[in-house]
């Protein structure tokens, strides 16, 4: 088929910047863990994450993630398909998290701050999530629910828990005690984050086989229609997406580098 009739049978090609290409690969990876494993060698002294003046590299990211994702097989047992329910802002324990559940093998169960106790049963019922890291400031309202779920560990996270010394230790004071923004919860089996990564660090993460047509994420709706429903997203989804942003992006970053040259 020669160039002409292909843009009529798809027009929109024809203001494609030049240098984006009409199609991409979402087979270039095996999993999202073999993409951000890649990312973390090639740029392990680069910057991955800034948060509240602390930056993290894609070499601590790697480190961090993986003691995670062995704190979740070993520690708690979770297995490939098991869900994790993450509950909080962008903090820099959220890739943390996240990454360290994908390279686990887990599907991530992304939940709203904002939610109700209400909307955080339904969804973690739904969801099936075994476990659920949370902010501290909601663990109260985890509380009054969690025991009509079928989650068994609790991880929670203090806002400044990844800031370092003594930044953390005065975040988690101010948003605690002088902002009053973590209401009193009983969570007695509850571990720490930093204490699960430290527990993670002791043992290997152990090798997972991930395909892409694996679960990565259970990514839930609004809910304006109805009750919240979440959609199933493998690797191969999400690799996609991420194949192409790249393609579009790449033409204006090369074009950047010459440029500064």
């Amino acid at each position: 088929m020669n160039t002409e009739s292909t843009l009529d049978l798809y027009p929109w090609r024809r203001f494609y910047p030049k240098g984006v290409p009409y199609e991409i690969n979402p087979d270039a990876y095996s999993s999202l863990a073999a993409l951000f494993e890649e990312g973390c060698r090639r740029f392990a002294d680069r910057p991955a994450y800034a948060c509240m003046g602390k930056q993290m590299t894609f070499g601590e990211l790697d480190k961090l993630s993986a003691q995670f994702a062995s704190f979740l097989q070993n520690d708690l047992g979770l297995q490939k398909g098991d869900r994790l329910a993450i509950q909080m802002p962008n903090t820099l324990q959220y890739p943390v998290a996240m990454f360290g559940a994908l390279r686990a093998g887990l599907a991530v169960v992304n939940t709203n701050p904002l939610y109700t106790p209400r909307e955080m049963q339904h969804q973690f019922k739904d969801s099936g999530a075994k476990a659920i890291v949370i902010l501290a400031n909601f663990a109260s309202h985890l509380e009054k629910i969690i025991d009509r779920t079928d989650i068994k560990h609790v991880v929670v996270t203090q806002l400044g828990d990844l800031l370092g010394f003594p930044k953390k230790q005065l975040v988690n004071a101010v948003v605690k005690y002088v902002k009053k923004l973590v209401p009193a919860y009983n969570l007695p089996d509850a571990i720490s984050f930093n204490d699960a990564l430290r527990r993670g660090s002791t043992q290997p993460m152990k090798p997972v086989a991930i395909q892409n047509t694996d679960l990565a994420f259970v990514q839930y709706t609004g809910g304006t229609t109805g009750v919240s429903k979440g959609a199933m997203l493998t690797h191969r989804n999400i690799i996609a997406n991420v194949e192409g942003q790249h393609s579009w992006m790449k033409p204006g970053a090369c074009l950047m580098a010459k440029v500064s040259t």
